[in-house]
Protein backbone atom coordinates (compact mmCIF):
# COMPACT_ATOMS: atom_id res chain seq x y z
CA UNK A 1 0.00 0.00 0.00
CA UNK A 2 1.58 3.41 -0.81
CA UNK A 3 1.59 6.05 1.59
CA UNK A 4 3.96 9.07 2.98
CA UNK A 5 6.33 6.17 4.16
CA UNK A 6 6.93 4.06 1.22
CA UNK A 7 7.16 6.87 -1.08
CA UNK A 8 10.06 7.87 1.02
CA UNK A 9 11.47 4.87 0.95
CA UNK A 10 10.95 3.90 -2.44
CA UNK A 11 12.73 7.24 -4.09
CA UNK A 12 9.65 8.37 -5.52
CA UNK A 13 9.75 12.02 -4.25
CA UNK A 14 9.77 15.18 -6.19
CA UNK A 15 9.21 18.02 -4.53
CA UNK A 16 9.28 18.57 -0.22
CA UNK A 17 8.67 21.89 0.59
CA UNK A 18 7.30 24.23 3.60
CA UNK A 19 3.66 24.95 2.99
CA UNK A 20 1.50 27.10 5.05
CA UNK A 21 2.41 29.85 7.72
CA UNK A 22 6.22 29.15 8.18
CA UNK A 23 6.08 29.18 4.09
CA UNK A 24 4.03 32.34 3.71
CA UNK A 25 6.31 33.75 6.63
CA UNK A 26 2.98 34.45 8.86
CA UNK A 27 4.08 31.60 11.33
CA UNK A 28 3.77 32.12 15.35
CA UNK A 29 5.85 29.72 17.81
CA UNK A 30 2.18 28.02 18.53
CA UNK A 31 2.18 27.36 14.17
CA UNK A 32 2.26 23.34 13.16
CA UNK A 33 4.56 22.76 10.44
CA UNK A 34 2.96 21.88 7.03
CA UNK A 35 4.46 20.06 4.40
CA UNK A 36 3.71 19.56 0.99
CA UNK A 37 5.21 17.92 -2.27
CA UNK A 38 4.94 16.16 -5.67
CA UNK A 39 5.91 12.01 -5.95
CA UNK A 40 5.53 10.00 -9.44
CA UNK A 41 4.43 6.67 -9.28
CA UNK A 42 6.31 3.80 -10.57
CA UNK A 43 5.55 2.94 -14.13
CA UNK A 44 4.19 0.02 -13.44
CA UNK A 45 2.44 0.85 -10.56
CA UNK A 46 0.62 3.77 -12.96
CA UNK A 47 -0.20 1.35 -15.48
CA UNK A 48 -2.29 -0.14 -13.09
CA UNK A 49 -5.51 -0.31 -11.89
CA UNK A 50 -4.75 1.35 -8.52
CA UNK A 51 -3.87 4.74 -9.67
CA UNK A 52 -3.08 7.19 -6.27
CA UNK A 53 -3.61 11.05 -6.47
CA UNK A 54 -2.20 11.67 -3.53
CA UNK A 55 -1.19 10.40 0.62
CA UNK A 56 -1.35 12.58 3.33
CA UNK A 57 -1.13 11.99 6.89
CA UNK A 58 -4.11 12.02 9.50
CA UNK A 59 -4.09 15.76 10.08
CA UNK A 60 -3.63 16.85 6.40
CA UNK A 61 -0.40 18.39 7.50
CA UNK A 62 1.60 16.53 5.47
CA UNK A 63 0.52 16.24 1.61
CA UNK A 64 2.28 14.78 -1.25
CA UNK A 65 0.41 14.72 -4.52
CA UNK A 66 1.32 12.33 -7.69
CA UNK A 67 2.78 13.85 -10.57
CA UNK A 68 -0.34 14.00 -12.92
CA UNK A 69 -2.57 14.95 -10.00
CA UNK A 70 -0.10 17.98 -9.68
CA UNK A 71 0.00 19.07 -12.70
CA UNK A 72 -3.72 18.89 -13.11
CA UNK A 73 -4.39 21.60 -10.14
CA UNK A 74 -1.60 23.62 -11.81
CA UNK A 75 -3.51 23.38 -15.12
CA UNK A 76 -6.44 25.07 -12.79
CA UNK A 77 -4.33 27.35 -11.50
CA UNK A 78 -4.80 25.87 -8.27
CA UNK A 79 -3.48 28.25 -5.42
CA UNK A 80 -2.09 25.60 -2.93
CA UNK A 81 -0.26 24.09 -6.07
CA UNK A 82 1.02 27.15 -7.84
CA UNK A 83 2.42 27.59 -4.59
CA UNK A 84 4.16 24.48 -3.49
CA UNK A 85 5.66 24.75 -6.99
CA UNK A 86 7.06 28.36 -6.76
CA UNK A 87 7.77 28.18 -3.04
CA UNK A 88 11.57 28.59 -2.22
CA UNK A 89 11.34 27.03 1.37
CA UNK A 90 11.93 23.31 0.08
CA UNK A 91 13.94 21.05 1.62
CA UNK A 92 14.25 18.36 -1.95
CA UNK A 93 13.55 19.74 -5.54
CA UNK A 94 14.53 16.98 -8.28
CA UNK A 95 15.82 18.89 -11.51
CA UNK A 96 13.90 17.57 -13.67
CA UNK A 97 10.56 19.69 -12.61
CA UNK A 98 12.50 22.09 -14.55
CA UNK A 99 10.94 20.74 -17.19
CA UNK A 100 7.61 22.62 -15.93
CA UNK A 101 7.84 26.26 -16.62
CA UNK A 102 6.02 28.96 -15.12
CA UNK A 103 5.02 30.88 -18.20
CA UNK A 104 3.34 27.58 -19.16
CA UNK A 105 1.30 28.02 -15.50
CA UNK A 106 0.17 31.18 -14.74
CA UNK A 107 -2.55 32.79 -16.55
CA UNK A 108 -5.51 35.39 -15.88
CA UNK A 109 -7.54 32.13 -14.64
CA UNK A 110 -5.66 33.01 -11.01
CA UNK A 111 -8.01 35.94 -10.48
CA UNK A 112 -11.09 33.30 -10.18
CA UNK A 113 -8.65 30.98 -8.51
CA UNK A 114 -6.74 33.08 -5.56
CA UNK A 115 -9.61 36.14 -5.06
CA UNK A 116 -12.35 33.47 -5.10
CA UNK A 117 -10.49 31.49 -2.58
CA UNK A 118 -10.28 34.30 -0.58
CA UNK A 119 -13.74 35.43 -0.71
CA UNK A 120 -14.92 31.95 0.88
CA UNK A 121 -12.75 33.23 3.81
CA UNK A 122 -14.74 36.25 4.36
CA UNK A 123 -17.62 34.01 4.39
CA UNK A 124 -16.25 31.69 6.71
CA UNK A 125 -15.31 34.63 8.77
CA UNK A 126 -19.29 35.90 8.93
CA UNK A 127 -20.24 32.33 9.34
CA UNK A 128 -18.16 31.84 12.39
CA UNK A 129 -19.09 35.17 13.93
CA UNK A 130 -22.72 33.95 13.62
CA UNK A 131 -21.92 30.75 15.44
CA UNK A 132 -19.97 32.96 17.93
CA UNK A 133 -23.02 34.99 18.98
CA UNK A 134 -26.11 32.47 18.16
CA UNK A 135 -25.11 29.16 20.15
CA UNK A 136 -27.70 26.51 20.06
CA UNK A 137 -29.21 24.86 22.66
CA UNK A 138 -27.53 21.45 23.01
CA UNK A 139 -31.42 19.83 22.63
CA UNK A 140 -32.82 19.89 18.66
CA UNK A 141 -36.36 21.29 19.15
CA UNK A 142 -38.91 19.16 17.96
CA UNK A 143 -41.86 19.25 15.50
CA UNK A 144 -44.10 20.70 17.94
CA UNK A 145 -42.13 24.00 17.86
CA UNK A 146 -43.01 24.23 14.04
CA UNK A 147 -46.92 23.93 14.53
CA UNK A 148 -49.12 26.54 14.77
CA UNK A 149 -52.61 26.71 15.38
CA UNK A 150 -54.79 28.54 12.71
CA UNK A 151 -58.15 30.53 13.59
CA UNK A 152 -59.98 27.93 16.17
CA UNK A 153 -63.37 26.43 14.66
CA UNK A 154 -64.75 26.46 18.48
CA UNK A 155 -63.81 29.82 18.66
CA UNK A 156 -65.00 31.36 15.29
CA UNK A 157 -66.32 35.28 16.97
CA UNK A 158 -62.47 35.34 18.32
CA UNK A 159 -60.31 35.09 15.29
CA UNK A 160 -56.99 35.99 16.56
CA UNK A 161 -54.60 34.25 13.87
CA UNK A 162 -51.93 31.99 14.51
CA UNK A 163 -51.11 30.59 18.00
CA UNK A 164 -47.62 28.79 18.66
CA UNK A 165 -49.00 24.92 19.19
CA UNK A 166 -47.28 24.46 22.03
CA UNK A 167 -49.02 27.98 23.62
CA UNK A 168 -52.38 26.67 22.40
CA UNK A 169 -51.75 23.18 24.43
CA UNK A 170 -50.53 25.34 27.40
CA UNK A 171 -53.96 27.31 27.57
CA UNK A 172 -56.02 24.63 26.59
CA UNK A 173 -55.05 22.50 29.18
CA UNK A 174 -54.83 19.64 26.54
CA UNK A 175 -51.51 16.73 25.88
CA UNK A 176 -50.61 16.31 22.22
CA UNK A 177 -51.19 12.70 22.95
CA UNK A 178 -54.99 13.05 23.00
CA UNK A 179 -54.84 14.96 19.72
CA UNK A 180 -55.28 13.32 16.42
CA UNK A 181 -55.11 15.03 12.92
CA UNK A 182 -56.39 14.27 9.86
CA UNK A 183 -54.90 15.87 6.32
CA UNK A 184 -56.82 18.23 3.98
CA UNK A 185 -56.96 17.08 0.59
CA UNK A 186 -54.89 19.90 -1.59
CA UNK A 187 -53.54 21.84 1.25
CA UNK A 188 -50.09 20.53 1.86
CA UNK A 189 -48.64 20.53 5.73
CA UNK A 190 -52.23 22.00 7.13
CA UNK A 191 -54.32 19.53 9.02
CA UNK A 192 -57.60 19.03 11.39
CA UNK A 193 -57.21 19.00 14.86
CA UNK A 194 -59.12 16.68 16.66
CA UNK A 195 -59.39 15.95 20.88
CA UNK A 196 -59.90 13.36 23.39
CA UNK A 197 -60.60 13.73 26.96
CA UNK A 198 -58.97 10.34 28.56
CA UNK A 199 -61.77 10.83 31.59
CA UNK A 200 -64.75 10.39 28.80
CA UNK A 201 -65.09 7.15 27.73
CA UNK A 202 -64.70 6.13 24.20
CA UNK A 203 -64.17 3.43 22.04
CA UNK A 204 -60.99 4.97 19.93
CA UNK A 205 -58.33 6.71 20.44
CA UNK A 206 -55.67 9.09 18.88
CA UNK A 207 -52.21 8.69 18.21
CA UNK A 208 -51.16 12.30 19.11
CA UNK A 209 -49.57 14.40 16.98
CA UNK A 210 -46.08 13.21 17.46
CA UNK A 211 -45.58 9.61 17.83
CA UNK A 212 -41.83 10.30 20.11
CA UNK A 213 -40.21 13.13 20.73
CA UNK A 214 -37.67 12.45 17.68
CA UNK A 215 -40.28 12.40 15.11
CA UNK A 216 -39.53 14.11 11.98
CA UNK A 217 -43.39 14.12 10.75
CA UNK A 218 -46.80 14.96 12.00
CA UNK A 219 -48.60 11.52 13.22
CA UNK A 220 -52.44 11.22 11.30
CA UNK A 221 -54.61 9.45 13.49
CA UNK A 222 -57.96 7.80 12.32
CA UNK A 223 -60.73 10.18 12.99
CA UNK A 224 -64.27 8.85 13.62
CA UNK A 225 -66.65 10.15 11.18
CA UNK A 226 -68.86 11.91 14.04
CA UNK A 227 -66.56 13.65 15.71
CA UNK A 228 -65.81 17.39 14.95
CA UNK A 229 -62.24 19.23 14.30
CA UNK A 230 -61.83 21.96 17.09
CA UNK A 231 -58.67 23.37 15.14
CA UNK A 232 -56.53 24.01 12.08
CA UNK A 233 -52.88 22.98 12.49
CA UNK A 234 -50.27 23.97 10.39
CA UNK A 235 -46.55 22.19 10.46
CA UNK A 236 -43.78 24.83 9.12
CA UNK A 237 -41.96 21.63 7.71
CA UNK A 238 -39.53 23.64 5.55
CA UNK A 239 -38.70 25.58 9.38
CA UNK A 240 -38.29 22.16 10.75
CA UNK A 241 -35.59 20.97 8.27
CA UNK A 242 -33.88 24.24 8.11
CA UNK A 243 -33.25 24.13 11.61
CA UNK A 244 -32.19 20.47 11.68
CA UNK A 245 -29.76 21.60 8.95
CA UNK A 246 -28.51 24.36 11.24
CA UNK A 247 -28.22 22.17 14.25
CA UNK A 248 -26.41 19.78 12.96
CA UNK A 249 -24.26 22.04 11.11
CA UNK A 250 -23.62 23.98 14.40
CA UNK A 251 -22.59 21.17 16.56
CA UNK A 252 -20.23 19.30 14.24
CA UNK A 253 -18.51 22.62 14.24
CA UNK A 254 -18.44 22.56 17.82
CA UNK A 255 -17.22 19.28 18.10
CA UNK A 256 -14.63 19.76 15.05
CA UNK A 257 -13.31 23.55 15.56
CA UNK A 258 -9.75 24.67 16.48
CA UNK A 259 -10.01 25.85 19.85
CA UNK A 260 -6.96 27.62 19.45
CA UNK A 261 -8.41 29.54 17.19
CA UNK A 262 -11.86 29.73 18.64
CA UNK A 263 -10.64 30.94 21.76
CA UNK A 264 -8.40 33.43 19.64
CA UNK A 265 -11.50 34.24 18.43
CA UNK A 266 -13.01 35.11 21.23
CA UNK A 267 -9.79 36.26 23.26
CA UNK A 268 -9.18 39.87 20.34
CA UNK A 269 -13.09 40.76 20.83
CA UNK A 270 -13.86 41.63 16.53
CA UNK A 271 -15.75 38.44 16.39
CA UNK A 272 -14.57 37.00 13.07
CA UNK A 273 -11.69 33.96 11.98
CA UNK A 274 -8.79 36.26 11.77
CA UNK A 275 -6.54 33.77 10.85
CA UNK A 276 -9.36 33.32 7.73
CA UNK A 277 -9.00 36.93 7.31
CA UNK A 278 -5.14 36.97 7.14
CA UNK A 279 -5.73 34.55 4.26
CA UNK A 280 -8.11 36.73 2.41
CA UNK A 281 -5.89 39.59 1.92
CA UNK A 282 -2.25 37.35 1.48
CA UNK A 283 -4.19 35.83 -1.53
CA UNK A 284 -5.64 39.03 -2.75
CA UNK A 285 -2.25 40.21 -2.97
CA UNK A 286 -0.88 36.95 -4.58
CA UNK A 287 -3.45 37.20 -7.56
CA UNK A 288 -2.39 40.93 -7.97
CA UNK A 289 1.01 40.20 -8.05
CA UNK A 290 0.61 37.35 -10.61
CA UNK A 291 -1.34 39.79 -12.76
CA UNK A 292 0.72 42.88 -12.52
CA UNK A 293 4.54 41.30 -12.13
CA UNK A 294 3.69 37.47 -13.31
CA UNK A 295 5.79 36.51 -10.20
CA UNK A 296 4.56 34.16 -7.32
CA UNK A 297 5.63 35.59 -3.83
CA UNK A 298 5.37 32.71 -1.62
CA UNK A 299 7.18 34.76 1.21
CA UNK A 300 5.03 37.14 2.13
CA UNK A 301 6.46 40.83 2.53
CA UNK A 302 4.00 42.39 4.48
CA UNK A 303 4.12 39.82 7.04
CA UNK A 304 3.63 42.41 9.63
CA UNK A 305 0.37 44.05 8.30
CA UNK A 306 -1.01 40.34 8.21
CA UNK A 307 -0.03 39.17 11.23
CA UNK A 308 -1.78 42.75 12.48
CA UNK A 309 -4.60 40.93 10.37
CA UNK A 310 -4.66 37.71 12.54
CA UNK A 311 -4.53 39.11 15.58
CA UNK A 312 -7.68 40.89 15.54
CA UNK A 313 -6.17 44.52 15.54
CA UNK A 314 -9.12 46.04 12.79
CA UNK A 315 -12.76 45.75 13.38
CA UNK A 316 -14.35 43.17 10.43
CA UNK A 317 -16.26 46.31 8.93
CA UNK A 318 -12.60 48.10 8.12
CA UNK A 319 -11.14 44.83 6.64
CA UNK A 320 -14.37 44.72 4.77
CA UNK A 321 -13.51 48.33 3.11
CA UNK A 322 -10.13 46.92 2.67
CA UNK A 323 -10.80 43.87 0.69
CA UNK A 324 -12.93 45.97 -1.69
CA UNK A 325 -10.51 48.24 -2.07
CA UNK A 326 -8.01 45.48 -2.82
CA UNK A 327 -10.85 43.72 -5.05
CA UNK A 328 -10.52 47.05 -6.88
CA UNK A 329 -7.27 46.97 -7.59
CA UNK A 330 -7.40 42.92 -8.51
CA UNK A 331 -10.00 44.02 -11.42
CA UNK A 332 -7.70 46.71 -12.80
CA UNK A 333 -5.03 44.35 -12.82
CA UNK A 334 -6.59 42.00 -14.39
CA UNK A 335 -7.95 44.21 -17.33
CA UNK A 336 -4.33 45.00 -17.60
CA UNK A 337 -2.20 42.16 -17.58
CA UNK A 338 -0.60 40.33 -20.35
CA UNK A 339 -0.98 37.02 -19.23
CA UNK A 340 -2.55 34.17 -21.45
CA UNK A 341 -6.65 34.14 -20.29
CA UNK A 342 -5.68 30.28 -20.01
CA UNK A 343 -2.47 27.84 -18.59
CA UNK A 344 -0.99 25.99 -21.67
CA UNK A 345 -2.45 22.90 -21.40
CA UNK A 346 -0.29 21.48 -24.50
CA UNK A 347 2.90 21.96 -22.66
CA UNK A 348 2.52 20.83 -19.48
CA UNK A 349 1.01 17.64 -20.84
CA UNK A 350 4.05 17.32 -22.82
CA UNK A 351 6.11 18.00 -19.50
CA UNK A 352 4.09 15.33 -17.78
CA UNK A 353 5.35 12.98 -20.61
CA UNK A 354 8.83 13.73 -20.33
CA UNK A 355 9.26 13.86 -16.91
CA UNK A 356 7.15 10.15 -16.84
CA UNK A 357 9.88 9.01 -19.45
CA UNK A 358 12.75 10.22 -17.62
CA UNK A 359 11.95 8.67 -14.37
CA UNK A 360 13.52 5.18 -13.89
Amino acid sequence: MLNLKTIKKENLILLEALAGSKAYGTDLPTSDTDIKGVFILPKEKFYGLEYVPQVNDEKNDIVFYEIKRFIELLAKNNPSAIEIFHTEDFFYKNPILNLIKSEDILSKMCKDTFAGYALTQIKKAKGLKKKIFNPMPKERKTVLDFCYILDNLDNQKNKKGSLPLTKWLEIKKYEQQNCGLSSINHIKNTYLLFYYNQNEKTDFYYKGILKNKDSNEVSLSNIPKEEKPIAYLFFNKEGYAAHCKEYKHYWEWVEKRNNARYENTLEHGKNYDAKNMMHTFRLLDMAIEILEKKQVIVKRPNREELLKIRSGFFTYEQLLRKADQKIELLEKAYQNSTLPKFPNIKKLEKALIQIRNQSK
